[in-house]
C-alpha cells in the first residue's frame, strides 16, 4: 500500500509579524515541530497563567525583559520537550521555535 503524503501546508497563528507554517515539502525541518501544538493546549487549560498566578514577581519592573508567565511557559515547554535541566535553557533561549511558542521574541 503506497504512503499518502500530505502536501498542503499547515498554518498556525502568526507570531508578531512572522507567518508560521508547517510545510511538508522536504525542506529544512525540526524534530521539535510538535511543540507548535502545546501553546494552544496551554492557552486552553491556562496552565502557565495559573502557575504564574502562584508567584509574586519582586523584580524591578524597569528591568524586566520577559514576563513571569513567559518564563514559566518556557520552562513548562522545555520540560515537555525533554529538557528537564535548567542548564538546557541557556541554549534553548536562542531557539526561535522555543521563543515562538513561549511568547518570547526571536
Amino acid at each position: 500500500m503506497p504512503t499518502q503524503c500530505n502536501t498542503k501546508p499547515l498554518e498556525f497563528e502568526p507570531h508578531l509579524s512572522r507567518h508560521v507554517v508547517a510545510d511538508f515539502d522536504g525542506g529544512p525541518i525540526t524534530s521539535d515541530a510538535g511543540l507548535l501544538l502545546l501553546p494552544r493546549v496551554d492557552r486552553h487549560l491556562s496552565v502557565s497563567d495559573q502557575v504564574a498566578d502562584c508567584f509574586t514577581d519582586h523584580r524591578d519592573p524597569k528591568r524586566i525583559r520577559y514576563s513571569l508567565r513567559t518564563l514559566i511557559a518556557q520552562r513548562i515547554l522545555g520540560i515537555a520537550q525533554g529538557y528537564e535541566d535548567l542548564i538546557d535553557h541557556g541554549q534553548l533561549r536562542h531557539d526561535p521555535l522555543m521563543a515562538l511558542v513561549s511568547g518570547g521574541r526571536c
